[in-house]
C-alpha cells in the first residue's frame, strides 16, 4: 500500500491546455486586419488615385476656377476703390470751370468710373447727346473688362459635374467587366468600380459648386459696379445740363 502511494505521488500531472481552432485563428486575423485598416483610414491621395485619369481634367478645372475667382475678385475690388468724394469733387471743379483740374482728379483715380468721367470731360463742347454716347461707350468697354473670364466659370460649373458623371460610367463599366471576367458577384468585384464612381462624382460636384458660387459672386460684384457707374454717368450729365 505504501509502495502504491509513493508511485502515485511521483507520477507528474499535466494540465490540458486548450488550443484554438484554425477557424478561430483566421477570424482573429481578419478582425485584426480590419481594425488596422480602420485605424489607418484612407488618405486624400489614395482617394484621388482611386478616381483614375478623370481626376486630371477635374484638377485642371479646379485650378482654372480658383485662379479666375481670385484674379477677378482683386480686379473688381480695385475698380470699385473710388472715394466717395470723387463725384462731389468733379462737380465742384466743373462748376468753377476748372476742366483741367477735373481731368487731373480723374487721372489720380485709375478706375473704370474715373476713365468714363474723363472721357465725358474731354468731349465737353460737343452736343450733349454725343457726350452721353461717348460716356456710355466707355462704360460698356470698362464693364466688359471687368466681366473678362467670368463666363468661363459658368462653363466650368457645367462641365465638371459631367466629367464626374463620365467617371461614374467608367466605374460601372469596371464593375460589370470584373463580374463577367470572374463569373462571381462579390464585394471584391465591385469595390474597385465603386471607388472610381464615387470619387469622380464627388470631385466633379465639388469643382462645379466652387465654379458656380464664384460665377454668381463675381457677377453680383460687377452688377454693383455697373449700378455705381450708371449713377455717376447720370450725375455727370446733370452737371453738364446745369452748367
Amino acid at each position: 500500500m505504501t509502495f502504491l502511494l509513493s508511485l502515485l505521488l511521483q507520477t507528474p500531472t499535466t494540465e490540458a491546455v486548450p488550443t484554438a481552432s484554425p477557424a478561430a485563428a483566421d477570424s482573429a486575423a481578419i478582425a485584426a486586419n480590419a481594425a488596422a485598416n480602420a485605424a489607418g483610414g484612407l488618405s486624400l491621395i489614395d482617394l484621388v488615385l482611386a478616381g483614375g485619369w478623370i481626376m486630371v481634367p477635374l484638377f485642371l478645372l479646379l485650378f482654372v476656377s480658383v485662379y479666375i475667382i481670385l484674379e477677378r475678385y482683386i480686379t473688381i475690388r480695385k475698380a470699385g476703390s473710388v472715394p466717395e468724394s470723387f463725384m462731389p469733387g468733379i462737380r465742384g471743379l466743373m462748376v468753377k470751370g476748372d476742366l483741367q483740374g477735373a481731368k487731373m482728379l480723374c487721372a489720380q483715380n485709375p478706375t473704370p468710373l474715373a476713365r468714363m468721367i474723363e472721357k465725358g470731360i474731354r468731349r465737353i463742347g460737343l452736343p450733349l447727346k454725343e457726350i452721353e454716347t461717348s460716356v456710355e461707350n466707355v462704360g460698356k468697354i470698362e464693364i466688359a473688362r471687368l466681366e473678362k473670364n467670368i463666363n468661363v466659370l459658368g462653363i466650368v460649373a457645367g462641365i465638371a459635374p459631367m466629367l464626374g458623371f463620365v467617371g461614374t460610367i467608367i466605374g460601372v463599366i469596371k464593375i460589370f467587366y470584373a463580374i463577367s471576367s470572374t463569373g462571381d458577384f462579390g464585394i471584391a468585384q465591385i469595390s474597385g468600380g465603386l471607388y472610381t464612381k464615387m470619387v469622380t462624382s464627388a470631385a466633379g460636384l465639388i469643382v462645379g459648386i466652387i465654379a458656380h458660387i464664384g460665377y454668381h459672386w463675381l457677377s453680383i460684384m460687377v452688377e454693383r459696379m455697373v449700378f455705381r457707374m450708371e449713377n455717376s454717368a447720370i450725375e455727370f450729365m446733370d452737371i453738364l445740363q446745369d452748367n
